[in-house]
């Protein structure tokens, strides 16, 4: 196409006694491909599709919206005493055995609790966020409780162990209380604390012959931007096994 006629075509045609009439050119015709965002797209899907398919999850990062639960992990705590304590971190593993449960965000951080730590305050597990330390969720237990006593008792007796929570207790702006039961029955009570600079969110039970405490704890700036993170570890403390 590039060269429509030759020098030889040219002559031949002025001696000829009868002349050609010469053919217009003939239009160009292209090959139509599929826009390049159209492949991309359903490659995009397929190796979606492929990744749910081989992981039975759906990416948090890409689906965080759509499945919240994706961002959580489930921690199984035991609440061994310090005397049968397996060391640092040794009951975060032992499922089998677990005596609680509650939702860790993606990210967060366990801190290895000591066994001098776990008999003088009963501490048990904590996990916090690396980014702002002081934003985290614990839980701490006390044995020899078979069931709870008023709510207001609870709370100052938590209190009594507890140097931060007596701070926060003395400075509040509001403290609210409410009565839950979970689908077996068991009931916990729940505990919000509002201070000019922090929030906490406490929830209390009784199971196992021990009264446990989950606490979660942030300061006013990662409260505001974490309410709905917070509010859902919170809820999502349980015992479990009793």
């Amino acid at each position: 196409m590039a060269t429509l006629f030759s020098p030889c075509a040219i002559l031949s045609i002025s001696n000829s006694s009868t002349p050609n009439p010469l053919k217009p050119p003939q239009p160009q015709v292209f090959a139509k491909f599929p826009p390049p965002t159209i492949t991309f797209t359903a490659a995009a899907a397929t190796a979606a599709a492929a990744l749910i398919i081989s992981t039975g999850t759906i990416s948090p990062l890409a689906l965080a919206d759509e499945s919240p639960s994706a961002v959580y992990t489930t921690y199984y705590g035991t609440a061994a005493s310090a005397a049968n304590y397996g060391g640092y971190g040794g009951n975060s593993s032992k499922k089998d055995s677990a005596e609680y449960i509650y939702d860790v965000p993606q990210g967060w951080k366990e801190r290895l609790v000591s066994k001098v730590e776990k008999g003088t305050n009963g501490t048990d597990s904590e996990f916090y966020n690396p980014k702002k330390k002081t934003e985290k969720e614990y839980l701490t237990y006390l044995a020899g409780f078979r069931a709870l006593a008023p709510k207001e008792v609870v709370l100052n007796n938590l209190a009594l162990s507890d140097v931060n929570l007596q701070d926060q207790i003395a400075s509040a702006d509001t403290i609210t209380s409410e009565v839950r039961r979970d689908d077996t029955g068991q009931v916990y009570y729940e505990y919000e604390i509002g201070v000019s600079d922090s929030h906490s969110l406490i929830s209390v039970t009784c199971a196992n012959n021990k009264l446990y405490a989950h606490f979660v704890n942030a300061p006013a700036v990662e409260w505001k931007r974490d309410q709905d993170m917070l509010r859902h570890i919170h809820q999502s403390f349980k015992t479990i096994g009793s």
